[in-house]
C-alpha cells in the first residue's frame, strides 16, 4: 500500500493540472456528463419496449408503465395490434433520438479534446521558445518536436476515446444491470455466473497490449529517428557506400516495429473470442433457466439483448483504460517540459525600453560555463564605446562565440556583469534588447519558404521595396534576380537548393534591413568565395559605419581595420590593441599573424 499511494497521489495531480486545460471549456465537459448519464439511461428502454411487443404478440398480459402510457396517449392499450404498431414507430422514433445523442456526445468530447490539445500545444511551444539556449544543448530536437506533437495528441484521446467514453460505458453496464435485476434478480445472477471468466480476461489484456502498446511507440519512435537521421545524412551514406549496412539497420528496427503490432494484435484475437465465449455460455444460461420455469419468450430477448449491452462496452473498455493510460503517459512527459526551470524570466512592466540604443558595451569581471563547474569564460573584462569595431580572435574554444552568446543574453552568466550603455542586459526587455543586437552567423539557418520571407522573417512591417533597396547595397539584387521567380524563390529545408555563400548573402541582408545598435559578425566571411568576400567586404564597411560592432573572424586580413583586437586563449583575455600595437608587442596576436602568413606564403608557392 506504501508504494501505490504515492503513484495514485501523482496520477491524481496529473489529472488536476490536465483540467486545468479543461476550465475554459466546462460547458462542453459538463454537457458530456450530462449526455453519457442520458445515453446509460436510455440503454435499457429499447429492450424493455421489444419485451413488451413480443409479450403483447404472444397474448401474454403485459403491464404498461405509466410513462409509456402517457407516450402512446390516443393508442387503445387493449388492441395488441395498435399496441404493437404505436410501440414500434415509437420505437422508431426513440432510435433516432438516441443515435442523435450519441453523435452529440462524441462530437463535443472530440471538439473539447482538440480545444485542450490547441490550447496546450500554444503553452508548450511557447515554453519551448523560452529556454535557456543551455536546454537545446541538452535535449534532442526530436525529443521536443514528439513532446509539442504527438504526446499532445495523446492527451486529445484521454478526452474522445478515454476518460468520459468509460465514464458512459461504466454507467451503461451498472444501470443496465440495475434494471436487470429489478426485472428478475435470479435470472439476472444465473446469467452473470461466467462474469468472473470476463474481468479475468479483461485485465490480461489490458496489461498485455499496454506493454504491446509501449513497446510499439518505442518502436516508432526508433524509426523516425532512424528514418530523420538517415534522410537528412544520405549525401554521407551514399558517399560512403554504406547503403546496404544502413538498410539492414532499418530492417532490423521494423521488424522490432512489427513484432510489437503483431503481439497487440494477438492479444485482441485472444480477447474478444474469449467475450464470445462468456457471452455464449450467459446467452445459453439464460435460455436453459427459462425453459425450465417456464418464463415467456419476451423476457428472454429483452435480457439478451441486455448481455449484449453490457459485452460490448466489456469489449473495448479494456482498451479505452490503455488509451487513457497512455494518455497519462504523454501527459507526464509535456508536463515535464513546461515544469523545466531554465526558462529565460519573463520581461517585467519595469523592464528598460529605450527608444534608442547608442550601442556601448562593457563587459565586467564576467565568468561563464555552460555547466557549473567548467567555466569557458574567465574573469573577462573590456569596453566597447558605441560605433567602435571590435574583433575577438582566437584558437577554437577560446571563448569567442559565448561571448556573443551571452551579449544576447542566450545564456545566464555566472559571475559579474555585462552592461549595454551602462544598463545592466537583464534590466532591459529581452525583444527591444535583442532587436538591437543584430547577428550574422557561420551557419545560416533559412527556413523553408521564399527568399523573401527568409530575409524579412515574416515580419510585416518590412516591405519588399526595403528588402530590395538592402539588397542592391549590399551588391546581391542581381544574384536574387536571376534565381527562378527573384525574390519569391522557394528556398527548400534549411537553404539546402542555396550555396553557404549565398546563404550568408542573405543572412547580410537580414541583419542590414534590422538596423541594429549593435553588429555582430561571427565568421560571416568563411563560408564564402574571394569574388563574394570582396563584395561583402565592401558592404561591411557600409553596414558597421556609425554602429557598434563585434567581429570574429579566424583570417586575420578581415580584422586589420577594427579599432580594437581582442585575443582571447581558453576563456582568457590576453591581449587587447589596434592591429599595429598587437603586432609590435609580439605576444598571441604576433604568433597568429605569423602562422597564417606562413601558410599563405607557403599555398601560393
Amino acid at each position: 500500500m506504501q508504494k501505490t499511494a504515492p503513484k495514485k497521489i501523482f496520477e491524481l495531480s496529473r489529472f488536476t493540472r490536465i483540467f486545468q486545460f479543461v476550465k475554459p471549456y466546462l460547458a462542453l465537459f459538463y454537457g458530456s456528463l450530462l449526455l453519457a448519464i442520458l445515453m446509460a439511461i436510455f440503454a435499457p428502454i429499447r429492450p424493455y419496449l421489444i419485451q413488451l411487443t413480443i409479450d403483447s404478440a404472444t397474448g401474454r398480459a403485459i403491464h404498461i408503465p405509466a410513462w409509456l402510457k402517457l407516450v402512446l396517449f390516443k393508442t387503445d392499450l387493449n388492441d395488441a395490434t395498435k399496441f404493437i404498431i404505436a410501440v414500434t414507430i415509437f420505437q422508431v422514433i426513440f432510435l433516432f433520438i438516441e443515435t442523435s445523442v450519441r453523435f452529440v456526445f462524441s462530437f463535443i468530447t472530440a471538439w473539447m479534446g482538440q480545444s485542450v490539445v490547441r490550447d496546450m500545444r500554444v503553452t508548450v511551444y511557447e515554453k519551448i521558445v523560452g529556454l535557456n539556449l543551455s536546454q537545446f544543448d541538452k535535449t534532442p530536437i526530436g525529443t521536443l518536436t514528439t513532446r509539442t506533437i504527438n504526446d499532445i495528441e495523446s492527451i486529445n484521446d484521454i478526452f474522445s476515446d478515454g476518460l468520459i467514453p468509460i465514464i458512459a460505458d461504466l454507467l451503461t453496464i451498472i444501470i443496465t444491470l440495475a434494471t436487470m435485476f429489478w426485472m428478475d434478480w435470479r435470472l439476472t445472477l444465473i446469467s452473470l455466473i461466467p462474469f468472473p471468466l470476463m474481468i479475468v480476461a479483461t485485465y490480461y489484456f489490458k496489461e498485455s497490449v499496454n506493454k504491446s502498446f509501449i513497446r510499439v511507440r518505442n518502436a516508432v519512435a526508433a524509426l523516425n529517428a532512424f528514418v530523420q537521421e538517415h534522410i537528412t545524412g544520405m549525401q554521407v551514406v551514399q558517399a560512403f557506400a554504406s547503403e546496404e549496412r544502413e538498410f539492414n539497420k532499418f530492417k532490423k528496427i521494423n521488424t522490432e516495429h512489427r513484432n510489437a503490432n503483431i503481439n497487440a494484435i494477438f492479444a485482441y484475437s485472444v480477447f474478444f473470442p474469449v467475450v464470445e465465449v462468456v457471452l455464449a455460455i450467459s446467452t445459453g444460461l439464460l435460455v436453459w433457466w427459462i425453459a425450465g420455469k417456464a418464463l415467456d419468450a419476451g423476457l428472454l430477448v429483452a435480457f439478451i439483448l441486455y448481455l449484449n449491452q453490457i459485452f460490448r462496452p466489456l469489449r473495448v473498455i479494456a482498451d479505452k483504460f490503455n488509451v487513457l493510460q497512455m494518455g497519462m503517459i504523454a501527459a507526464e512527459r509535456v508536463f515535464k517540459v513546461l515544469d523545466n526551470p531554465d526558462s529565460l524570466p519573463p520581461s517585467g512592466p519595469d523592464a528598460f525600453k529605450p527608444e534608442i540604443m547608442q550601442g556601448s558595451i562593457d563587459f565586467k569581471k564576467v565568468w561563464f560555463a555552460y555547466n557549473d563547474e567548467n567555466y569557458v569564460l574567465k574573469d573577462i573584462d573590456f569596453s566597447v564605446k558605441a560605433g567602435e569595431t571590435v574583433a575577438l580572435v582566437g584558437h577554437t574554444g577560446s571563448g569567442k562565440t559565448s561571448i556573443i552568446s551571452l551579449l544576447n543574453r542566450l545564456y545566464h552568466i555566472q559571475r559579474g556583469e555585462i552592461c549595454i550603455d551602462q544598463v545592466n542586459i537583464e534590466q532591459y526587455d529581452l525583444e527591444i534588447l535583442r532587436k538591437n543586437i543584430g547577428v550574422v552567423l557561420q551557419d545560416v539557418f533559412l527556413f523553408s519558404g521564399s527568399v523573401l520571407d527568409n530575409i524579412t522573417l515574416r515580419n510585416p512591417e518590412i516591405s519588399r521595396e526595403q528588402v530590395i533597396s538592402a539588397a542592391k547595397m549590399i551588391g546581391v539584387h542581381d544574384f536574387i534576380m536571376q534565381l527562378p521567380n527573384g525574390y519569391d524563390y522557394h528556398v527548400m529545408e534549411r537553404g539546402s537548393t542555396l550555396s553557404l555563400g549565398q546563404r550568408q548573402l542573405l543572412s547580410f541582408i537580414r541583419a542590414l534591413l534590422f538596423n541594429p545598435a549593435i553588429l555582430i559578425l561571427d565568421e560571416a566571411t568563411s563560408s564564402i568565395d574571394t569574388e563574394s568576400e570582396q563584395l561583402i567586404e565592401k558592404a561591411i564597411d557600409t553596414l558597421i559605419s556609425g554602429r557598434t560592432s563585434i567581429v570574429i573572424a579566424h583570417r586575420l586580413s578581415t580584422i586589420r581595420k577594427a579599432d580594437k583586437i581582442i585575443v582571447l586563449d581558453k576563456g582568457v583575455v590576453k591581449e587587447m590593441g589596434t592591429h599595429e600595437q598587437l603586432l609590435a608587442l609580439g605576444g598571441h596576436y604576433a604568433k597568429l599573424h605569423e602562422m597564417q602568413f606562413e601558410k599563405k606564403k607557403a599555398f601560393i608557392a
